[in-house]
């Protein structure tokens, strides 16, 4: 199951059918989380990553160059990432690297990246990852802020105008509420009681019920990552608690709606990608070909649903061809130029334009606002 994911580069190499022959003259590096708590994330990652590199290096390569992608497992481990960072840029001699499927392992990589001045194109949330902007990290999902800012619209369209919160204490959970916290007063609309959990708490009744006893309180929002989010689902059903909640863009998946269970998952919502709606989206949507496309490639390769993190190794890989297709350079430096010049390139998360101030290239639109009806994801119109 993990046969592309090896400590060894030349089993690496093998897995993808890319040593023994002719080399490769592009090496493109990846550290992604596939096991551990992290792998619902970091595997349908891996699994992207090799599968595009295959159909690249089918239809040519990249102008004439055939890829190696040279694929490591951090399980999750921030320490292990930074070590798996120096030896893809020391001993591999990669050109540029995709990776980091959590916050805290974006964060050790990019460290070493910026100091090497090689690309990194981060699967991450934190809007830390990129801002301020540093010369060689770009990410491609959305941030933790944006994610704030669409809840936050959706709530105040529908007259809500005081809320509960109960975040989770890991990197992202801590780094959303921070966000939520620090924009909530532009739409008007009050916190009027915060609650944590470590995400390793079974149970969330304790500062649900806090929340639920809160005066005046007309829904709840969880900023949240991993299994605490459907934790926080099924506790606030088990409760009877009749008020809209709102969960992350970090459990924007089919995952979330399955551990949480469809009965108590029917009627959350949270900012997501096209990908999540393919079917839905309009024939003139200009995602709709990409976010197809991908979907038909990943479900036929696999046999398991596609999801939203996979869709960001999808675009980060996108970016990256993109951006040496157009430099006609594989050195560093010129891919980095490339990268930070992208404009208008469709992806499943949304459609990036990249600038010197912007390393992500995404705004508000390219979240859908989504929501659990009859067991599947619709979009709120």
């Amino acid at each position: 199951m993990k046969k592309t994911l090896t400590t060894t580069v030349p089993a690496a190499l093998i897995a993808l059918g890319l040593a023994g022959g002719a080399s490769a003259e592009i090496k493109i590096g990846a550290s992604v989380s596939a096991t551990g708590p992290a792998a619902f994330l970091g595997d349908p990652e891996a699994k992207t990553l090799e599968m595009l590199v295959e159909e690249q290096n089918a239809k040519g390569g990249i102008n004439g160059e055939q890829i190696a992608l040279v694929l490591y497992d951090d399980g999750g481990d921030a320490n292990k990432a930074r070590t798996f960072a120096t030896r893809l840029i020391e001993d591999d001699e990669v050109q540029a690297i995709i990776g980091g499927t959590t916050t805290g392992t974006s964060m050790s990589i990019l460290a070493v990246a910026e100091d090497a001045e090689i690309p990194f194109i981060s699967l991450a949330g934190a809007i830390d990852i990129v801002q301020p902007v540093k010369p060689y990290t770009f990410k491609t999902p959305h941030t933790d802020r944006m994610a704030c800012q669409k809840i936050f619209e959706d709530m105040q369209k529908r007259g809500i105008g005081k809320i509960g919160m109960i975040s989770g204490t890991d990197g992202f959970g801590a780094s959303m509420q921070a966000q939520c916290k620090d924009v909530v007063g532009e739409y008007g609309i009050e916190i009027a009681a915060d609650e944590t959990y470590d995400p390793k708490d079974a149970d969330m009744t304790a500062q649900l019920t806090k929340l639920r006893n809160t005066e005046g309180v007309q829904a709840v929002l969880n900023p949240g990552f991993g299994q605490g989010p459907s934790i926080v689902t099924r506790n606030y059903r088990q409760l009877g608690i009749d008020l809209p909640l709102y969960q992350s863009h970090g459990v924007a998946s089919d995952g979330f709606i399955e551990l949480a269970g469809k009965e108590a998952a029917e009627g959350v919502r949270l900012p997501g990608t096209a990908l999540l709606v393919a079917d839905l989206l309009a024939e003139d949507d200009p995602q709709k070909p990409v976010v197809s496309t991908y979907k038909t490639a990943f479900e036929g390769k696999f046999k398991q649903p596609v999801g939203t993190f996979g869709g960001y190794a999808h675009d980060g890989f996108a970016l990256l061809v993109d951006a040496v297709t157009r430099a006609g350079s594989t050195e560093p430096g010129a891919i980095r130029d490339a990268l930070e010049q992208t404009q208008g390139l469709a992806g499943t998360t949304g459609i990036y334009t990249m600038t010197p101030e912007d390393h992500l290239g995404l705004d508000l639109s390219a979240f859908r606002m989504l929501e659990v009806r009859d067991g599947t994801w619709s979009i709120v119109e």
